[in-house]
């Protein structure tokens, strides 16, 4: 039971660190602003990806599908972090497996992500 209980706690914290940030709000305040101010000073134009040398596929995905694959490759990162967190403060075999997965599954994203990002960014 107590291994069904910490697995569903880790399922939680990472749930909460995908959507939320997780962890303390000064640096969940911290990465908003972050974000907010890479948004500002990095603005999606539409001719750079227009102009970029991308896989065909990628040449008709649209501003808005651009910023998404931005977003969720940082989102994935950010899990991946809390993630490595629980792996190295868990002492519970199980919940270290799902840590490990998650880790993989992710970063095998992100490479998948990566790919369909402009080549100028």
């Amino acid at each position: 039971m107590r291994t069904t209980a910490s697995a569903a706690l880790l399922l939680s914290v990472l749930a909460l660190a995908g959507c939320e940030g997780g962890g303390d709000p000064v640096d969940q305040a911290r990465q908003e602003a972050l974000t907010a101010n890479r948004a500002a000073a990095h603005p999606i134009d539409p001719a750079m990806l227009a102009d970029a040398e991308a896989p065909p596929a990628a040449s008709a995905r649209s501003v808005g599908d651009q910023a998404f694959v931005v977003a969720m490759i940082d989102q994935h990162r950010e899990t991946i972090v809390a993630a490595e967190a629980a792996l190295s403060q868990s002492s519970d075999p199980e919940i270290q497996r799902l840590a490990r997965s998650i880790i993989d599954a992710r970063s095998r994203e992100i490479t998948e992500l990566q790919t369909w990002k402009p080549a100028a960014r």
